[in-house]
């Protein structure tokens, strides 16, 4: 059996889909998660924003392993506004098991001061070395690496002020050759700003501390690829003041 569910969008999700109110379908006995997962299918503008989406059923706050029943009122918005974002300043962060649209991660970046955009796409290769590779599959430690790509972010900023948006990708999961795996874009008033060094900084940064692994398969068998790369002190992130 399946369920059909209203949600009501708030703020910077109501203005990137155009609508106040959008229908998702869901199987009986869905929860948050998977709410959230049908909206970024069915609503790709929006799939940026969902990792930090706040989502609300029958006026009080819901989590991933919430259920979602017939008849509930839901509601998703950005965290509550205390101040502390800049709307010419837009970032994003997100770990996603869905197909990273370029397009909207642009969209997400630039804002009426935006003249340029530098935008970094890694995909799945078919070959390595001598080996040929059929997938690959990523896995993160998802809390450490969410915080570690806001990080990441932050020494962005400190390098770059000229930079405007920010935004870092990371699929996880399955990935067949061709597919895209990751994406880093920074956008700045104009092209020497430095938007072309700060979007190479993020990935190579992101590849040094953010906990993020992948598997080769191919017709070797799977192999877990390691990096090289090992953290000192100096990639411990100051405590927040």
């Amino acid at each position: 059996m399946e369920m059909e569910v209203q949600v009501r969008l708030f703020a910077t999700l109501k203005d990137r889909a155009g609508r106040e109110v959008i229908t998702v379908r869901l199987p009986d006995g869905a929860s948050v998660a998977d709410l959230l997962r049908a909206v970024a299918e069915a609503y790709p503008s929006l799939q940026p924003y969902l990792p930090s989406t706040v989502v609300a059923i029958n006026h009080e706050f819901a989590f991933p392993e919430d259920d979602v029943r017939p008849g509930d009122e839901v509601a998703l918005f950005p965290p509550v506004s205390g101040g502390g974002e800049d709307p010419e300043s837009p970032e994003v962060i997100a770990l996603t098991a869905e197909p990273i649209d370029l397009n909207a991660l642009v969209r997400a970046v630039t804002t009426p001061r935006t003249g340029a955009v530098a935008l970094f796409v890694g995909v799945v290769r078919g070959e390595e070395g001598d080996r040929q590779v059929e997938a690959l599959e990523y896995e993160a430690y998802r809390p450490m690496a969410e915080a570690k790509m806001r990080q990441v972010l932050a020494e962005i900023r400190a390098r770059w002020p000229l930079a405007r948006g920010i935004a870092l990708v990371q699929r996880i999961g399955r990935m067949a050759v061709g597919e895209v795996t990751v994406a880093v874009a920074v956008s700045a008033g104009h092209r020497h700003e430095g938007i072309f060094e700060a979007a190479r900084y993020g990935i190579d940064r992101l590849k040094e501390i953010v906990p993020i692994w992948k598997k080769e398969r191919g017709p070797h068998g799977e192999l877990w690829i390691e990096g090289h790369y090992h953290p000192s002190p100096a990639d411990v992130s100051p405590p927040s003041s």
